[in-house]
C-alpha cells in the first residue's frame, strides 16, 4: 500500500475530496453557534451557563476523545471507524437541529462532539495511506486549508444561516453532507490499520480520556465560574494528575501504549506538536475576540462582520496548498516558522492599529488581516506532513490525535486565557472598554503564536529529519538525535 505511482490517482483524489470535506464539518461546528446563541436564547430559553455549554460540549467531548478515536481506528480499521464517527456526528447534527428544549441541544452537542473525535484524527492516517509520498505536501495542504477555513470562517457561516434562515440550519446543514459522504467514504476509501496484533490500550485510554476532560473542562468554566471555584480547581488539579499518571504509565507498564512516550523524544514530533498547540492558544481566542469587536464596536452584523474577516479567514484556500507544494521543495520547517512569524506579527499590527480608538476603522486593519491569513495559512499547508513524517507509518494515526487534541486544547486554552486577559483590562459596557480588554489580550495571543514560532524553530532540517525516520524504520527503539 505503501508503493504508490508519483501522481495523484482516482482514488487518492476521492480520498482527498471525502476527508476534506469531513474535516470541515467536524472543524467547522467549533465556532459555527457562537453567532447564533442570541437566537437560541429567545427560542429555547437558558440561562448564561447553558449557552456557554451549547457551545463547550462540543468542544469538550471533541478534545477528550481524539485520541481513543485514533486508537480505535488502529485497532479496527481506519475506515470503518472513520464510517462510525460520520454516521455519529450526522445524527448528532439532525438531534441538535430537532432540539426542543436547550438541555436536548447541550446532549446532540455532545453527540457531534464524539462522532467528530473519533472521525477528525483518521482523516489524516486515511489521507496518508491513499496519496504517494511525493504529493503529500500539496495533498496536506488542501486538507489543512479546508480545516483552517472551517475554523476561522465558523461565525460566518453561522451568522449567515441565522440571519438568513434560522439557527437550527447550522446543524441541518451537516445532515445532507454526511448522508452523500457516508455512501462515498464506503466505495472510495481504503481500509488500513496501525500496528498488526495491536490491542486496544483500556487503561490508557481511560486515564488520557478522563484526565483531559478535567483539563478542558477547568479551562472552559474558569471565566464563568472563576478560576479559584472548587469546580474549576478539583477538575485542572484531578485532570493534570491523571495526565501524569497517563504517561507514567504509557512509559513504564503499558505492553502495547496507545501513545508511545519515545515519540516525544523525537525533536521534530515534540516541537511541531508544541507549535501546533501555541498557533492555535493565539489565533483560536483572537479570532473569538475579534469577531465580537466587529460586532459590538464596528456596528456589523454576525454576516456583515463575517464578510469583513475573509481577507484572513478565506486565505487559506489560496495560500495553503501553495505552501503545501513548497514543502515538497524545500521543506515543512521554513514555512511553518515563517507563517507563525507572520501570525504573530499580524496580531501584534491589529493590537497596535485598534489601541486607543473608540470606533472601527476597517481600512486601517486590513493589512493585519491579511497578514494574519498569509501566516495562518504557511502554518496549516505544512504541519500535517511534518506530523505525519515525524513517526513510523503505523504509528501515524496515533500521532494525528495527540496533535489534534493538542491543538483543541490549544484552541480552549486561547479562548480561556484571552477572554481572562480581555474581562480584567476591559469589558463589554463600551466601545473604549472593549477596545482596553482586547488590544492586551491581542498582544497575549501574538506572543504564544511567538513562542510557536520559537518551537518550530527547533523542527529538523529536512535532510536530517528523513535520516531520522529512515532509523525508525530500520527498528530503531528511538529517533535519531538530530
Amino acid at each position: 500500500m505503501t508503493e504508490k505511482p508519483a501522481a495523484m490517482g482516482r482514488a487518492a483524489i476521492w480520498t482527498l475530496v471525502i476527508v476534506s470535506a469531513a474535516g470541515f464539518m467536524a472543524a467547522l461546528d467549533n465556532l459555527v453557534v457562537t453567532t447564533a446563541l442570541p437566537s437560541i436564547r429567545e427560542e429555547l430559553g437558558g440561562g448564561l451557563s447553558d449557552l456557554e455549554w451549547t457551545v463547550s460540549a462540543y468542544t469538550l467531548s471533541f478534545a477528550v476523545l481524539l485520541m481513543f478515536g485514533a486508537a480505535l481506528g488502529d485497532r479496527f480499521g481506519r475506515r470503518r471507524i472513520f464510517l462510525v464517527g460520520l454516521a455519529v456526528f450526522t445524527a448528532g447534527s439532525a438531534a441538535a437541529a430537532l432540539s426542543p428544549q436547550i438541555s436536548e441541544l447541550i446532549a446532540a452537542r455532545a453527540v457531534q462532539g464524539v462522532g467528530a473525535a473519533v472521525m477528525m484524527p483518521l482523516t489524516l492516517t486515511l489521507l496518508t495511506a491513499a496519496v504517494p509520498e511525493a504529493k503529500r505536501g500539496l495533498a496536506f495542504g488542501i486538507w489543512s486549508g479546508v480545516s483552517g477555513l472551517a475554523v476561522a470562517a465558523g461565525p460566518l457561516i453561522g451568522g449567515s444561516l441565522t440571519e438568513h434562515f434560522s439557527w437550527q440550519w447550522i446543524f441541518w446543514v451537516n445532515v445532507p453532507v454526511g448522508l452523500v459522504l457516508l455512501p462515498l467514504a464506503f466505495l472510495r476509501l481504503g481500509e488500513s490499520r496501525g500496528e498488526s496484533g495491536r490491542t486496544l490500550d483500556a487503561p490508557g485510554t481511560v486515564l488520557v480520556s478522563l484526565g483531559m476532560f478535567g483539563v478542558v473542562l477547568g479551562l472552559i468554566r474558569g471565566n464563568p465560574d472563576g478560576w479559584t471555584s472548587p469546580l474549576v480547581l478539583a477538575a485542572l488539579i484531578v485532570g493534570a494528575l491523571l495526565l501524569v499518571a497517563f504517561v507514567w504509565y504509557e512509559q513504564l507498564v503499558a505492553a502495547h501504549p496507545m501513545l508511545p512516550m519515545r515519540l516525544f523524544r523525537s525533536r521534530a514530533f515534540s516541537a511541531v506538536n508544541a507549535a501546533s498547540l501555541l498557533m492555535y492558544l493565539g489565533m483560536f481566542g483572537s479570532i473569538f475576540l475579534i469577531s465580537q469587536y466587529l460586532q459590538g464596536v464596528g456596528g456589523f452584523s454576525p454576516q456583515e462582520a463575517g464578510i469583513r474577516m475573509l481577507p484572513w479567514t478565506a486565505m487559506p484556500l489560496l495560500v495553503s496548498p501553495i505552501a503545501g507544494i513548497a514543502s515538497d521543495r524545500i521543506g515543512g520547517r521554513p514555512i511553518v516558522v515563517a507563517g507563525l512569524a507572520l501570525q504573530a506579527v499580524g496580531l501584534a499590527l491589529f493590537g497596535l492599529v485598534v489601541d486607543g480608538s473608540t470606533g472601527l476603522d476597517y481600512v486601517a486593519q486590513i493589512p493585519a488581516i491579511v497578514i494574519c491569513g498569509i501566516g495562518m495559512s504557511l502554518y496549516f499547508g505544512p504541519t500535517a506532513q511534518l506530523v505525519m513524517a515525524s513517526v513510523r507509518p503505523q504509528e501515524q494515526g496515533i500521532a494525528s490525535g495527540a496533535n489534534n487534541a493538542l491543538r483543541e486544547v490549544g484552541g480552549a486554552l486561547g479562548v480561556a486565557v484571552l477572554a481572562a486577559v480581555f474581562s480584567a483590562q476591559g469589558g463589554y459596557q463600551s466601545a473604549r472598554d472593549f477596545t482596553d480588554g482586547l488590544v492586551p489580550a491581542l498582544y497575549v495571543g501574538a506572543a504564544a503564536v511567538a513562542l510557536g514560532a520559537l518551537a518550530a524553530v527547533f523542527i529538523p532540517r529536512r535532510r536530517a529529519a528523513k535520516v531520522a525516520a529512515a532509523g525508525e524504520r530500520a527498528g530503531e527503539a528511538a529517533p535519531a538525535r538530530i
